[in-house]
């Protein structure tokens, strides 16, 4: 597409999908897909798994990611624990969406459960990069021979937990070996226990992870996870729900930096006391709507935790509302501030290659942050169906028509350069592929991957939490 063809088109595209941004926001989530939206989303399914198969080795990990622009796709040689979890609530989703069989899917995830027992792991947990051709730990990097110094890192590691718990849930026969996986996965380990006279080194929160090859417990990271309304709230979460987490944990994390905190804006809100803790409860006004921020920006921030934590169900006027119009920021980003004709920003594949962070800068903490450059990714868009779904599929089906983002082979490619010269990326990622799969699972099926997340420890610990929680947005 050249030049004058593309901005005709972003045009075009950009007119019919603000109409669209007009409908209440709740429009598109309160009915289920018709006959013909089905048929659509169960097709991008079908095609976003044959991806994922395609990038699982015969020892059983899914790798870190695929180069898809030839004939015959290259696949990564490293993968990560989050890259593993999205393999096993991928085929997990895919038996209960009809497109392998019972049989075929304890098959599938008994050898992936297998590979894992055979990682090697320390204080309870995975490194963040393994082979995913044999499970060694990886020392250098593959392709640049670059010094890996193994890192266990707190969210990585809760989205692998994720997509164990998940495959227990589902098969159980493979629920004993699941358990022994998990019984020295203590959260503890990364948490730093709440000091009232020094919360800046005792702040109640998660450290990003350790290297283990320091003394004792390993290295610290000299950073916490501070955040509430990023993805690193699913430890919290997990921790919390098989009390290796004090509760209060939930109510040290951040709404919002404290308003005598430099961050991208001034915060609105005030203080309250819960469960005797003193919360601000914070939030940031962006386009005259007012919502929870997140540290960057980016959808999959605020959004992959929804795919399995039931925060919209459990807390629909704090957690729910501020889900929506997160959405609604990165329409009226992308359609109205922007003006680029599509939308959706998470971190993804550079077009042009490499690895980048893309986000709503003004619904992020951080200051000068993540912002958009024009660079859109579809799995933002599947993060988008149970609060927009015909925004989401009316900018799914201009990025496949006006670029040829779609791939039949193996689904959306990972990245489209909507604000330049339309490039789009010859990748696909495992992480985002895994999204993609888990939100068209929860539109298909609804409840199909929550269910290891609305029972236990979750229902008795962690969903009070979400019901008491007052963002007054």
């Amino acid at each position: 597409m050249d030049r004058r063809t593309f901005l005709a088109a972003a045009s075009v595209t950009a007119g019919s999908a603000l109409a669209l941004s007009a409908a209440p926001a709740s429009a598109t989530a309160d009915r289920r897909p018709s006959g013909s939206e089905r048929a659509l989303l169960q097709r991008w399914f079908e095609d976003t798994y044959r991806s994922l198969t395609t990038m699982t080795t015969g020892f059983g990990l899914t790798t870190d990611k695929m180069d898809v622009s030839g004939t015959t796709p290259e696949l990564s040689r490293q993968t990560s624990p989050t890259n593993i979890g999205c393999g096993l609530w991928s085929t997990v989703a895919a038996q209960g969406l009809g497109v392998i069989g019972r049989a075929e899917c304890r098959r599938r995830l008994t050898r992936t459960v297998s590979a894992v027992e055979r990682l090697e792991h320390f204080h309870g947990w995975w490194v963040n990069w393994y082979d995913a051709y044999d499970g060694s730990v990886l020392t250098s990097w593959p392709g640049t021979g670059e010094t890996i110094r193994p890192f266990l890192s707190s969210v990585d590691n809760a989205w692998l937990v994720t997509g164990l718990r998940v495959a227990a849930e589902a098969e159980p026969s493979l629920r004993p070996r699941i358990a022994r996986l998990l019984a020295d996965a203590d959260w503890s380990y990364f948490y730093t226990p709440y000091e009232a006279a020094d919360p800046v080194a005792h702040p109640g929160q998660l450290r990003g992870g350790y290297w283990p090859d320091g003394p004792g417990r390993g290295e610290p990271t000299e950073h916490h996870y501070g955040a509430l309304n990023t993805e690193p709230r699913m430890a919290s979460y997990l921790g919390i729900a098989d009390g290796s987490l004090p509760t209060d944990h939930y109510w040290h994390l951040l709404r919002t930096m404290l308003p005598e905190h430099e961050q991208e804006q001034q915060p609105g809100g005030s203080y309250v006391t819960v469960d005797g803790i003193r919360v601000w409860q914070g939030h940031y006004t962006y386009r005259g709507r007012k919502l929870v921020p997140t540290w960057g920006g980016s959808m999959f921030e605020a959004l992959m935790v929804p795919l399995f934590v039931p925060e919209p169900e459990w807390s629909p006027r704090s957690w729910g509302r501020t889900h929506r119009r997160y959405v609604r920021s990165h329409i009226e980003h992308g359609l109205a501030e922007e003006k680029y004709g599509y939308w959706g920003f998470s971190p993804s594949n550079i077009p042009a290659g490499g690895y980048s962070e893309y986000g709503v800068d003004g619904i992020g903490m951080q200051v000068d942050g993540y912002r958009s450059q024009g660079v859109v990714t579809p799995h933002a868009s599947f993060l988008a169906l149970p609060y927009a779904r015909t925004e989401a599929v009316a900018n799914l089906r201009a990025l496949a028509a006006d670029f040829g983002a779609y791939d039949p082979r193996f689904g959306f490619r990972d990245s489209v350069d909507v604000g330049g010269d339309g490039r789009v990326s010859d990748f696909v990622l495992a992480l985002d592929q895994g999204m993609v799969a888990a939100a068209l699972a929860q539109e298909l099926r609804p409840g199909l991957l929550k269910r290891a997340f609305t029972g236990g420890g979750f229902a008795r610990r962690v969903r009070p939490l979400l019901e008491a929680e007052r963002f007054g947005v």
